[in-house]
């Protein structure tokens, strides 16, 4: 396939990958379709040790968002009833306990995308809906709320840093279709109808040991990082998978081969693919593991809150041996 490094690119892959009306002209979930309850229980019996992974990141107000890069923000975590009440003795029978609240963006930490998230030219969502039904009262159409029952299932790490014998792929470096037929040779596993991808990159980790260190998040928000390039879309659709789900902050490859469109990859598989992703997790543990017994698939478990028109949803995913 020839390199898409413009709007016009865009548009005839966008028209070649369209999804709108496959699943019928009612649907709201895209490939989650691909997810049967067969796909389901054949996942089940991956596990073997009973051993758990959890993938997602800590939620506070030490998070990845950079102020002034989006409207996004860390989440706030507040105590409004606390073991301060009990000594000041608020209660009168002695007895006391805790309550509070969290405010955050809903893509502030690790995340899906809902189908909503992002909308097409002619301002159209996923199947076509009116992007008009996504108001600020929430989305009519296409909310994470409709994906509950759906986000379970195999999931195949594609772990492209190690393959490439790095600690962290470089910043702008962009995987290829090609690259990834060979991460799933190397890996000797085969990508089925219905998978959930893990893409591991190895910035999260390479992140998450700076601010160990007392430093910052430094550009993770929004920085240049490597990432799929546009053409790999077309791979995601012949391949049928559920979604795909990365450690880096936006799946896609930064500095963006579209100097005229931010984002390329997600104008494709969100809105005209009905694609599902997800971004900040840490694959770690993970990888690690993987890379000593050499089974690169697994039971994934991702559910989302259940957030009444939602444009994405805060997820703590598990993997399971």
């Amino acid at each position: 396939m020839a390199k898409i490094k413009n709007v016009d690119g865009l548009r005839k892959l966008a028209k070649k990958l369209n999804n709108w009306g496959k699943w019928g002209p009612n649907d709201e979930l895209g490939t989650l379709n691909y997810v049967t309850p067969q796909a389901i229980a054949k996942a089940a019996a991956l596990v073997k040790k009973g051993k758990v992974f959890n993938l997602g990141i800590e939620l506070n107000m030490n998070g990845p968002q950079r102020h002034g890069i989006s409207r996004r923000f860390n989440p706030i975590h507040v105590m409004f009833h606390s073991g301060a009440d009990t000594i000041a003795g608020t209660s009168p029978t002695g007895w006391g306990g805790a309550d509070d609240m969290i405010a955050m963006a809903t893509q502030g930490g690790s995340h899906w995308d809902a189908l909503c998230h992002v909308h097409a030219e002619g301002g159209k969502m996923w199947n076509g809906y009116d992007a008009r039904l996504c108001s600020g009262q929430g989305a009519e159409k296409n909310g994470i709320e409709k994906y509950g029952n759906k986000l379970i299932g195999r999931g195949v790490l594609l772990d492209i840093a190690r393959y490439k014998n790095k600690a962290m792929l470089e910043p702008g470096y962009e995987i290829t279709s090609e690259e990834l037929d060979a991460v799933v040779a190397w890996a000797k596993v085969k990508v089925e109808t219905g998978d959930f991808l893990l893409l591991r990159t190895g910035k999260m980790e390479i992140a998450l040991e700076r601010v160990k260190r007392g430093e910052s998040w430094g550009d993770f928000a929004a920085g240049d990082e490597a990432g799929l390039g546009i053409e790999t879309a077309e791979w995601l659709q012949n391949k049928k998978v559920a979604a795909i789900a990365t450690d880096n902050w936006g799946v896609e490859v930064r500095p963006n081969a579209t100097p005229d469109m931010n984002q390329p990859w997600h104008r494709i598989v969100l809105p005209h693919m009905g694609l599902l992703m997800g971004e900040n997790l840490n694959l770690k543990e993970l990888a690690q593991d993987c890379d000593e017994d050499k089974l690169y698939e697994f039971l994934f478990v991702a559910p989302p809150l259940l957030i009444t028109g939602g444009a994405g949803t805060p997820i703590n995913p598990y993997a399971v041996k």
